[in-house]
């Protein structure tokens, strides 16, 4: 009788247990993404905890540059990727790597430099900046790091006509995330490009009076699109592919995009969503 008792007692503890532990414990997905999302608090403040009140599901997030984003995708080690480098996306499309490619917001680049503007490039032109950094040897600090930056960059110096000048004394690679290689550029001065909602998260850290400003803006050639893949089953049978699309849907569905257009910092929008466009 005892012995029966003791059993019972297990099987409600157990019960209880079960019943005490939300039912979407077990539902996580991994997400990797830019570190520009990461910097702005976009995903750590607004999505990771809404999407896990809305559905359940917990997203673990692991924020790199969009090239090692999309790397990582190939080899399998997430569900999903929230990046913004469209053209680099396009190749794991067409390699089956990743689907259901969805926009979801824009911001755009700017570069930003000291307020003395050393090399005189505020107001110009991208194309004219670019030059005239490279003919004033300004310090010019870049992620090279092959995130979705970096590559803007890149195709920046090729628009300019010229090849990236990664031999020069005056370019320094940081290797380093978005807000580590804007911070090395006012220690030495220098200039640097950097996406909009990255640069208003650095104005915050110094209480809106930054030691870089923006000088070059504006142009079409600037635009930066982010946006969701998911990882194809087919080729990583192991993703949560489920998971990701249930993603992807959500960050598209007008509530959402609806609380993205309205994170702001120091009263300035970050991010600007598009999904329905």
């Amino acid at each position: 009788m005892e012995e029966a008792l003791k059993k019972l007692l297990y099987a409600i503890a157990a019960l209880t247990l079960m019943l005490g532990t939300p039912a979407y414990a077990a539902k996580t997905m991994i997400l990797a993404t830019t570190t520009s999302t990461a910097n702005t608090g976009l995903l750590d403040e607004l999505i990771v905890p809404q999407f896990a009140k809305d559905t359940g599901i917990e997203i673990k997030f692991i924020a790199v540059g969009t090239g090692k984003a999309l790397k990582m995708a190939e080899n399998c080690d997430v569900d999903a990727v929230l990046v913004h480098a469209p053209a680099a996306e396009q190749k794991y499309v067409d390699a089956g790597v990743l689907i259901d490619r969805t926009q979801l917001m824009y911001n755009d680049f700017v570069i930003i430099g000291p307020a003395s503007d050393p090399a005189r490039i505020k107001g110009k032109k991208v194309v004219e900046a670019m030059k005239t950094i490279a003919a004033a040897k300004s310090v010019f600090t870049s992620r090279g790091d092959n995130s979705g930056t970096n590559k803007k960059e890149i195709s920046l110096w090729n628009v300019s006509g010229m090849a990236v000048p990664d031999k020069e004394q005056w370019y320094v690679q940081t290797g380093q995330n978005m807000i580590s290689t804007i911070n090395i550029a006012a220690e030495k001065g220098g200039y640097t490009m950097t996406d909009r909602g990255t640069y208003i998260k650095y104005e915050a850290n110094h209480k809106g009076n930054a030691p870089l400003k923006i000088l070059v803006e504006g142009e079409k050639v600037l635009f930066n699109q982010y946006s969701a893949l998911a990882v194809n089953p087919e080729k990583c049978p192991s993703v949560k592919y489920d998971l990701a699309t249930r993603f992807i849907k959500w960050m598209a569905s007008p509530k959402t995009q609806e609380a993205i257009g309205k994170f702001k910092l120091l009263g300035k929008v970050l991010f600007t969503p598009n999904a329905t466009q």
